[in-house]
């Protein structure tokens, strides 16, 4: 799903934005939650996005872990960037390994399309109003502190595809082959087709879903998160 979503995703302009049928959505995670074999390549991009996301927002105990959570919260409240990207480091080294990879990997995917914002419209700003909600959790009705959150996470999503290079790298493990091509690649009708790796596995025993990491051993690890885009910048 990343792997089609980081080649595709750029393509697309206003990724993660616009709606998906509720249907076909629907349809596709009950085909990953009873194990059918899914080509991605024959699915709707909008309608990647949108599962995506709701995946990320049923990763149990969330993609950062509640016990960390206020931590990432309050990395950007002081320091300056170097010392920022310091404490990232060492917060990624005290996530789970299957969270730290698919973070790894979600901020790849993030990274393609945003290096082509000029012609998809989602900036590291406007991919970060759609993605950071889906990263903090469940919404808490009782939560006063939920726009604060919701702003906070905003910032340190961009904080950190702006500086992926810096706290990933330049190589990316091989979660998916091949490049994300470019807008004359596909208005010439040059776009080339590769196999793609199924990078998250439904499960629903309760409401949540489960995670496997594709360069793991097997083991499914379980994860959780949620969504709300603040009204602060006027899309294009």
């Amino acid at each position: 799903m990343l792997s089609t979503l980081s080649q595709k995703g750029p393509l697309t302009k206003r990724i993660f934005l616009k709606n998906a049928s509720k249907t076909s959505c629907r349809a596709l995670k009950q085909r990953l939650d009873s194990g059918d074999t899914v080509n991605m390549e024959d699915e709707s991009i909008l309608v990647l996005a949108s599962v995506l996301k709701d995946f990320l927002q049923n990763i149990e105990g969330g993609i950062f872990t509640a016990s960390l959570l206020d931590k990432w919260l309050r990395i950007l409240d002081d320091g300056k960037p170097e010392e920022k990207i310091t404490a990232i480091r060492r917060l990624l080294d005290k996530l789970p390994k299957a969270n730290a990879d698919l973070l790894r990997h979600l901020f790849g995917a993030l990274h393609n399309i945003e290096h082509h914002s000029t012609f998809n419209h989602m900036t590291s700003y406007n991919l970060a109003q759609c993605i950071a909600p889906s990263l903090l959790g469940p919404p808490n009705a009782n939560s006063s502190h939920l726009q604060e959150d919701l702003t906070k996470m905003v910032s340190l999503v961009q904080f950190l595809l702006e500086n992926r290079l810096q706290l990933w790298g330049e190589d990316t493990p091989p979660l998916w082959g091949g490049r994300a091509a470019t807008p004359d690649e596909v208005t010439t009708g040059c776009l080339e087709s590769t196999r793609m790796m199924v990078a998250v596995i439904y499960t629903n025993p309760q409401g949540q879903y489960e995670a496997k990491c594709p360069s793991s051993t097997g083991r499914r690890t379980c994860l959780s998160t949620i969504f709300e885009v603040p009204e602060e910048e006027e899309w294009p």
